[in-house]
């Protein structure tokens, strides 16, 4: 009778999930394998586009675009993480509490103009090349981190700074040992968020002269190389799954450790 009781509650328990870190190991590897060996993957593309001369992109290497692509992403992304946290923590405070509603405003600003008119706007004045879309995706991915910056700092309780007040911290002390700690899988949901869709606006970088992995799809539409296209795209959306996939594993890690704390 034991013997089949626990037999049952073996086949009742459910099967553990795979580690988080299998999925950023997959699409990792898939990523390099569309970086390194697209080549390998002509028939399929030739099947896409029988009539087409060429039908893998070669004008640049697919290790260099990535390079570059992850360039203009990474440069924005810090700069927009430092300014856009910053303006969380300056608006939190009591001293500028008065700016919170201007501050969401300006952020918010950002994603009302599209892309493309940021760089028809910036080309102008910054010139063709990697700026203007390094501005334009400073401007589009500021909103979601200044946010969720937003919502986390506010969202720590009252009493638990009042009891850090009581221990004898200071304010800046209350701020990096409690507030920043405890907002911190708030804020790092905000910038997953922005760097997952900047790596997709990036492509349009491609279109003032920026070189990155935009480039196969835009000749792909210049030229009417749907091959062209779908390498370009491919990568970007197997880019942007790796690196999204790398936030959730680190955002599971701060939730536990703050559990445990």
């Amino acid at each position: 009778m034991e013997t089949r009781v626990s037999n049952s509650l073996s086949v009742a328990q459910p099967h553990k999930k795979a580690p988080q870190w299998l999925w950023s190991l997959l699409w990792g590897a898939l990523l390099m394998m569309s970086v390194f060996a697209m080549s390998a993957a002509e028939p399929l593309f030739r099947w896409i586009e029988p009539g087409a001369r060429q039908v893998i992109y070669d004008r640049a290497g697919f290790v260099t675009l990535l390079g570059r692509h992850l360039f203009v992403v990474g440069i924005a992304a810090v700069v927009t993480i430092i300014v856009g946290v910053a303006a969380g923590i300056a608006v939190t405070r009591r001293w500028g509490s008065d700016f919170l509603p201007l501050v969401a405003q300006l952020a918010s600003l950002g994603q009302t103009f599209p892309p493309v008119a940021v760089l028809a706007l910036a080309v102008p004045v910054l010139g063709f090349g990697t700026l203007p879309i390094i501005v334009a995706l400073m401007l589009y991915g500021l909103l979601p981190i200044v946010r969720n910056t937003l919502a986390g700092l506010q969202g720590v309780e009252g009493d638990i700074k009042t009891a850090a007040h009581a221990m004898g911290m200071k304010p800046t002390q209350i701020l990096c040992q409690v507030e920043l700690p405890l907002a911190a899988p708030v804020i790092l949901a905000g910038i997953r968020t922005s760097v997952t869709i900047n790596i997709a606006t990036a492509a349009l970088g491609a279109t003032v002269g920026a070189s990155n992995l935009g480039d196969p799809i835009i000749s792909g539409i210049v030229n009417g190389n749907m091959a062209y296209v779908v390498q370009g795209a491919l990568t970007i959306a197997l880019l942007a799954l790796t690196i999204d996939s790398l936030f959730e594993v680190l955002q599971r890690q701060l939730r536990a450790r703050i559990s445990d704390d």
